[in-house]
């Protein structure tokens, strides 16, 4: 007995000893110029343990396991990535040379955003950009808006500074403000489940930073079936993740605008399969035009940890951003000549190119708070998102050729939208007979004085402003995206359950002042008639909105949606890959919406009421209605592309998705009294053909394409409640 025991001891230490052996191996990689390349990724498969090249290109590769077949991936950004497969059973193994071939359009990189099953861009069937870390920071975009403009296909106004920018993609028309069908999505979750959401588009809550690893857009194609209200693209953020240690810090201070900014990020594995990854930024100025006051201000933390398995890994991740913009509404400008030949210029005082709204003198916005209250509003907070995220993916494969993968997030959104809207500049005399009529007011040879000084004005120009005061109350979500697949031969089927819910809770608390026509420092007007009554304050001539019927507004919605998909792909011919998608989107709807009244109010607390304290705007709950309904659509896309050599391929793809009105449907004569809605989705039909191709001097990447928008209903807006 003691004999056995003995032995079992000894195989039990043999075992231990074997199972601790390591091997080594170096190295060195090179580019097709026999270059060495720094920093080029290898990753041991399948336990993705990462290891780099240093300045020289080489490689010490230690702790691998002394085994016969051991797998090495070898990758480099603008290459094409290799595996290799080295016996180190003897524990080490002769010096390996890898040589990776140029790959400018990084054709072999996996694409993960917008398809069912991860495949390179060379045999997917989808018109698919990746842009790098390093391209992004040569195109110096202002916004992370105007990162989208490197991608071919995408047009993006992003006049109006860090959010709100109008994105639309291969000409499909903007019909309404934000991106309407596309989707910008953040590690593969959307950010707000519609993109058009007034006032609170989805780029406002997104902000690019040192914790960025690349951009992925997806034009067309797939994404009508692989996302909701996505039909005519995804652009994916995708996060750093620490799967190998690097970090980086940057400082920018009076060369951007007179704006300080500070960057930071840092991320490495921690061992036992742990990596993490944890970054962010602080800026503040005065941002492109000079507002007079710090005008951008705020912030981004975010971080994530991640856990590898054998089988898989799990992911959680945290975002907390706060962050103000000014927002930059249309410039005043001069047009002259007749409507087939227009001509523009400057008007005088105020230079479109560099002039601002905001200003110094004009930071208080007065009036009725959503529930009636007095309320005063910071002008400088401008685009104010402030969001709170946390959020979990997980995927592992489950043997016989069944995998997983799941992803969700919790997204608690708030903040606030304020800017100055030029309602209409011109002669002082037009500007006075524009709020004379109204407001009910006699204004003849009335007087204006400097609101700050309270000296008199004599110029001859004046402007209405229309102060957009938007309070952001609740647009809280919550997404899920889940996929079981299953392998099989030459092809593989995907099922999918997307789950969503999203929250529009906003406040219109709009106001109405007279100012100097000036691009730089413009003064509030207070207005005193003939007899000598003074008739504002503050350069407020209205609590509210009234040349535009007063457009003070209230709502709360919840959209509950979810959305079942099955994709499948097929290899025919070891040329030649085929793949179909189809989803079912189902939506309910619920909430309800409030228009605007009048009511008289003294709003400085001095006992007095003055004329524009006589009809003070607040939110109409007495008139209260319902938002109730259900929709439901279908779509499909189906692709093929054909490998004509090693590196060149061609593809075709036809594609019908949709996208469903929001909150921008509110207000109109779509919504019935019962809170039905007619016309509440619009329909893109997509076709699409093809070529990719590395030709070793460059590569090429070529799309042919047709869309056809089809609008269930236009849009009749009530300007008056």
């Amino acid at each position: 007995m003691k004999k056995l025991l003995f032995t079992l001891l000894l195989l039990g230490g043999y075992t231990s000893f074997a199972q601790s052996v390591v091997a080594t191996l170096k190295g060195r990689v090179l580019g097709t110029k026999n270059e060495p390349l720094i920093g080029a990724s290898i990753v041991l498969l399948p336990d993705n343990k990462y290891f780099i090249t240093d300045q020289d290109g080489n490689f010490t590769l230690e702790g691998l396991p002394a085994a016969k077949d051991v797998r090495l991936k070898f990758s480099y950004s603008g290459y094409t990535a290799t595996e290799r497969v080295v016996d180190l059973s003897s524990g080490t193994a002769p010096n390996l040379v890898v040589v990776l071939k140029d790959d400018p359009l990084e054709l072999s990189a996996v694409v993960v955003t917008g398809v069912a099953n991860p495949v390179s861009k060379l045999t997917s069937s989808v018109s698919i950009s990746t842009i790098k870390v390093d391209d992004i920071q040569k195109s110096s975009p202002r916004t992370t808006a105007e990162i989208f403009r490197t991608i071919p296909g995408i047009k993006a106004e992003a006049s109006g500074g860090e959010g709100n920018t109008n994105i639309t993609v291969r000409g499909v028309p903007i019909s309404s403000g934000g991106s309407k069908y596309l989707q910008l999505q953040e590690d593969g979750l959307p950010v707000l489940q519609f993109g058009d959401i007034a006032f609170a588009t989805s780029d406002i809550f997104l902000r690019a930073d040192q914790t960025l690893a690349r951009v992925e857009a997806i034009r067309g194609g797939s994404a009508s079936t692989l996302g909701t209200n996505s039909p005519a693209g995804i652009i994916n953020f995708i996060s750093k993740t620490g799967q190998k240690q690097e970090g980086s810090i940057g400082m920018s201070a009076g060369l951007d605008y007179g704006n300080f900014r500070t960057d930071f990020n840092y991320g490495s594995p921690i061992g036992n399969g742990f990596h993490f990854n944890v970054g962010g930024f602080y800026r503040l100025g005065q941002g492109p035009r000079t507002a007079g006051f710090t005008a951008n201000n705020g912030g981004q933390l975010k971080m994530n940890l991640t856990k590898n398995f054998s089988n898989g890994y799990v992911r959680l991740y945290a975002k907390y951003l706060n962050d103000r913009a000014a927002s930059y509404m249309p410039m005043p400008i001069q047009v002259t000549g007749t409507n087939s030949h227009p001509t523009y210029s400057a008007l005088e005082g105020f230079d479109p190119k560099h002039g601002s709204l905001q200003s110094p003198y004009l930071l208080h916005d007065l009036g009725l708070g959503v529930n009636g209250e007095l309320r005063q509003a910071n002008v400088a907070d401008g685009m104010h998102p402030v969001s709170s995220s946390v959020g979990a993916e997980f995927s592992f494969d489950l043997g016989e050729n069944w995998s997983i993968e799941s992803r969700a997030r919790y997204s608690l959104n708030s903040g606030r939208f304020i800017s100055p809207f030029p309602g209409t500049a011109g002669s002082t005399s037009s500007m006075l007979s524009a709020i004379a009529g109204a407001q009910g007011w006699n204004l003849n040879n009335a007087r204006l004085t400097d609101a700050i000084t309270g000296t008199a004005f004599t110029g001859s120009r004046a402007m209405i402003i229309h102060m957009f005061d938007v309070e952001l109350n609740n647009l809280n979500n919550f997404v899920n995206d889940f996929k079981l697949k299953k392998d099989f031969g030459a092809g593989s089927v995907t099922f999918g359950f997307y789950k969503a819910y999203q929250n529009i809770a906003m406040s219109w608390l709009w106001n109405s002042y007279l100012t100097t026509l000036s691009g730089k420092g413009l003064r509030p007007l207070d207005i005193t008639n003939a007899s000598g009554t003074r008739l504002t304050q503050n350069g407020q001539f209205a609590y509210g909105v009234p040349l535009w019927g007063n457009l003070q507004r209230d709502y709360n919605t919840a959209y509950n949606m979810s959305a079942p998909y099955v994709s499948g792909s097929w290899e025919v011919t070891p040329s030649l890959n085929v793949d179909a998608s189809v989803r079912w989107d189902f939506g309910q709807v619920n909430g309800t919406y409030s228009g605007g009244t009048t009511v008289r109010k003294d709003m400085n607390n001095d006992g007095v009421i003055l004329a524009s304290e006589e009809k003070v705007a607040s939110i109409d709950y007495a008139s209260t209605k319902p938002v109730n309904y259900k929709y439901n659509y279908g779509s499909f896309s189906l692709g093929a592309n054909y490998k004509l050599q090693e590196n060149q391929s061609v593809f075709a793809r036809y594609s019908s998705g949709a996208t469903t009105k929001a909150d921008r449907i509110l207000f109109t004569s779509n919504v019935l009294a019962d809170g039905s809605i007619r016309g509440v989705k619009d329909q893109i039909d997509q076709a699409e053909l093809g070529y990719k191709g590395n030709l070793g001097f460059g590569g090429l990447f070529v799309t042919a394409f047709y869309s056809r928008v089809t609008s269930r209903g236009a849009l009749k807006p009530l300007l008056s409640e």
